[in-house]
């Protein structure tokens, strides 16, 4: 293993511990598209990168216990941190300190241990691990720098509640927590912490059977094989192939999310600070922008969407938190700017305060009663019938995948990234398709669906690609001469049976 300096304070170090103490090495590259290396997730969690990393592996196939053991013995022994390891059951906290007990026999690491019961091993550096039992008084004790949370879809969320609030910094080591579960039930513990994880922009950790299969991992084919015979498909999909669980009170349909982002068009964290755009402002182009605006609690969102194309594509996204106002206004200013096109914010809390910083073309929305059920649904109906296409982006694909009914229209909390998207779908139904068409081919004061059903009809829509093939002139001057031709010959009916009553042959 050669000689390493603790506390280790390097990606490259940590290996070197793992490989030559631990014995194990874990994945480094992830083989679906939409999943990360069991190592990413490892190194993440140890340096505690945020304050909860999220582990959402396949069930017995992703060794996430296995992996908990080996990082809470990387902690204690390499950082000095005091651990503790809470299980969904006394059974799953059994196997974590069952796989802790099996590295400490190793000759690197025995002399590590200065004492070890059957619920902690203490270290000759100080540093403690604990195995807590699933009650309020055992995680309403000590407060360890890190704590691993292991099968969290089986606990109890009042105990998880609890649980998250014992990791303190202490002797310069930042608290930490993982979170890792297989996901198995729809509106459950784990579901729970993955709209934290979205709401607060968490990172998650995804990775299945693939990840861990060799030449790359220690599982091997005969075995996955061997399990998939002997389990439904249904168990096989949610388990093994992390597919959604069924969810009966989404706002949105799981499905339907899964298709509206589109990881072809990028893959991002969408972590405060972050700004995201998947293309530069094209010529000819239109554009709509959607900003849900906090000052002190949550997050403040905007959301560009480009609207000349089928279906709209969101081509750029930006969240921050507790920013000073006139900051907060200067970036979606700069934002809206950089896309020219209507800006509708939500003005409830905020009204004048928020209009007096922002361009002239901002539209303040009052986010209450009939008015914003009906914005969430034109937003909520558009997104189902695929009218919508956005980057994979991680936080506000899970605002949008586990917001409820509740967090829609009921007493929940609506999350922010929802709002904006919908604030900015409400900018594109507002606006008109007649705005486009320079005078003086208009001459109706007010929308007219018919003529609006005539430029639909006629503009071929093309996926991801500007839906301008004639311009809208040729069109506004086409439908007014075959409006014209029609009341002509209206006109000219009128005049001949004028004229046969007036010489006796008909009647008017």
């Amino acid at each position: 293993m050669g000689k390493i300096t603790l506390p280790i304070e390097t990606e490259a170090d940590l290996e070197r511990f793992v490989t030559g103490a631990l014995g194990i090495k874990l994945p480094k590259t992830a083989s679906c598209s939409h999943h990360q290396a069991p190592w990413q997730a490892f190194v993440s969690a140890f340096f505690a990168r945020e304050p909860v990393t999220m582990w959402h592996g396949a069930r017995g196939f992703s060794g996430k216990t296995h992996n908990l053991a080996a990082l809470a013995v990387a902690e204690a022994v390499c950082l000095g941190a005091d651990v503790a390891i809470l299980g969904g059951s006394f059974q799953q906290s059994q196997f974590v300190r069952r796989y802790i007990t099996e590295f400490f026999r190793r000759r690197e690491l025995a002399p590590w241990v200065s004492l070890q019961l059957m619920d902690r091993f203490e270290l000759k550096n100080g540093a403690v691990i604990t195995a807590l039992s699933a009650s309020q008084t055992a995680v309403r004790g000590p407060h360890p720098q890190r704590l691993l949370l292991d099968e969290v879809d089986e606990m109890d969320q009042g105990i998880l509640e609890a649980a998250l609030g014992q990791p303190m910094e202490k002797n310069g080591i930042p608290a930490g927590v993982v979170a890792s579960s297989t996901w198995q039930y729809p509106n459950g513990t784990f579901a729970f912490m993955l709209k934290q994880a979205s709401d607060r922009a968490w990172p998650v950790y995804s990775w299945c059977y693939k990840e861990t299969m060799k030449p790359r991992g220690w599982l091997s084919a005969a075995d996955v094989e061997r399990k998939r015979q002997t389990v439904s498909s249904g168990m096989w999909a949610v388990e093994y192939d992390l597919q959604q669980p069924s969810a009966e009170n989404r706002a949105i349909l799981p499905e339907a999310v899964e298709k509206l982002f589109d990881r072809d068009l990028g893959v991002f964290d969408g972590s405060h600070g972050e700004i995201i755009e998947i293309e530069p402002p094209q010529p000819g182009a239109l554009y709509v922008h959607g900003a849900d605006l906090a000052r002190k609690q949550h997050d403040s969102v905007l959301i560009t969407l480009r609207t000349d194309c089928r279906p709209v594509k969101l081509v750029a996204f930006w969240r921050q938190q507790r920013l000073p106002w006139s900051v907060m206004m200067g970036t979606i200013n700069k934002q809206v700017v950089r896309y020219p096109g209507e800006l509708t914010f939500d003005a409830t809390g905020v009204g004048d305060a928020a209009a007096e910083f922002l361009v002239s073309n901002a539209d303040g929305f009052m986010m209450v009663g009939r008015e914003r059920n009906e914005m969430l649904n034109a937003f909520i109906t558009a997104a189902e019938k695929g009218e919508l296409r956005a980057p994979f982006i991680r936080s506000l694909y899970g605002e949008l995948l586990f917001c409820s009914v509740d967090d829609a229209f009921g007493s929940g909390h609506l999350p922010d990234g929802f709002s904006a998207a919908a604030l900015a779908w409400r900018a594109y139904t507002k606006q008109n398709v007649i705005s486009w068409i320079p005078d003086p081919y208009i001459y109706w004061p007010a929308p007219n669906p018919e003529f609006e059903a005539f430029i639909r009809r006629d503009r071929p829509l093309v996926t991801m690609e500007p839906a301008v093939s004639e311009s809208a002139q040729q069109l506004s001057r086409a439908f007014h001469a075959a409006q014209q031709a029609e009341q002509n010959e209206k006109d000219n009916q009128i005049t001949r049976r004028f004229w046969r009553a007036v010489d006796g042959k008909g009647d008017l």
